[in-house]
């Protein structure tokens, strides 16, 4: 047990020490969502009214679903670092050490989520700024949802990560695959409303329970009606499944030979 404590501690201190090292990796991630939030939030701001008069301004409606974006993007990039271990021969090298793959695995990805837990969790603390009525309770909820989301994220792109020979094929893939999945996740725009055939999709969608578990916490009162028909706890509970789903699944393409 603590052989493989002691491997999955290694693995994650050298992935936060090679992120703490490269701080435009943190402008990269957080700077484009903010920008898309402010510039975007602020354009449709006057013409967004939330159903059922609950008050929710677009700025305020948005914001979890950047969030969701940074932890995304934060979580593109710290997968890829799977694909760069290999070229560099680190892969191998950890991979015939007598720590089972899991612990390997399992060391990638708690140490990607760290990293995207750690830059979302910025826009958290700073959430009560515009989400009136956001108290100390809220924030911590929405830190542990943002924890299960960059967990099960960084597992996805870890699982899809391995295998792939080339960073630009893996961020071509991921772009085609998560951008839809974010915009079909009610982070833009509500899923009360949309076309039936939106909503099943939105419904099918994992990113949908990602938002909505973020964003659940944020509201109090009339404005609880906003997250729309996905509960928080259906949203985390969800969420959970997915990350665990995912975390086998990287775990599973770990035991199989990666490409050279």
């Amino acid at each position: 047990m603590t052989a493989a404590f002691l491997a999955l501690y290694g693995v994650w201190l050298r992935e936060v020490v090679k992120f703490l090292r490269q701080p435009n990796r943190i402008i990269g991630a957080i700077g484009p969502p903010v920008l898309i939030w402010l510039f975007v939030g602020s354009g449709f701001g006057a013409s967004f009214r939330l159903a059922g008069g609950s008050g929710v301004g677009y700025l305020e409606y948005l914001l979890p679903g950047i969030i969701a974006l940074i932890v995304l993007f934060a979580s593109i990039f710290s997968a890829m670092s799977v694909i760069e271990d290999r070229r560099e021969g680190f892969l191998d090298g950890v991979l015939v050490t007598p720590a089972p793959r899991s612990v390997i695995v399992g060391g990638k990805i708690v140490g990607g989520s760290s990293q995207a837990f750690a830059q979302g969790a910025l826009l958290v603390l700073a959430a009560p700024l515009a989400v009136p009525g956001l108290d100390f309770g809220g924030v911590v909820l929405a830190l542990g949802a943002l924890a299960l989301v960059a967990f099960g994220l960084t597992a996805f792109g870890c699982a899809m990560a391995w295998r792939m020979d080339s960073t630009q094929g893996y961020h071509a893939i991921m772009n085609l695959l998560l951008m839809p999945m974010w915009l079909l996740s009610g982070a833009v725009f509500p899923l009360t409303g949309a076309p039936a055939v939106m909503r099943w999709l939105m419904m099918a969608n994992p990113m949908t329970y990602a938002v909505a578990a973020i964003r659940g916490p944020f509201y109090a009162g009339v404005a609880a009606a906003a997250p729309g028909p996905v509960s928080f706890e259906l949203a985390v509970g969800v969420t959970f499944a997915f990350a665990a789903i995912m975390a086998t699944l990287a775990t599973v393409m770990a035991a199989r030979p990666a490409r050279a």
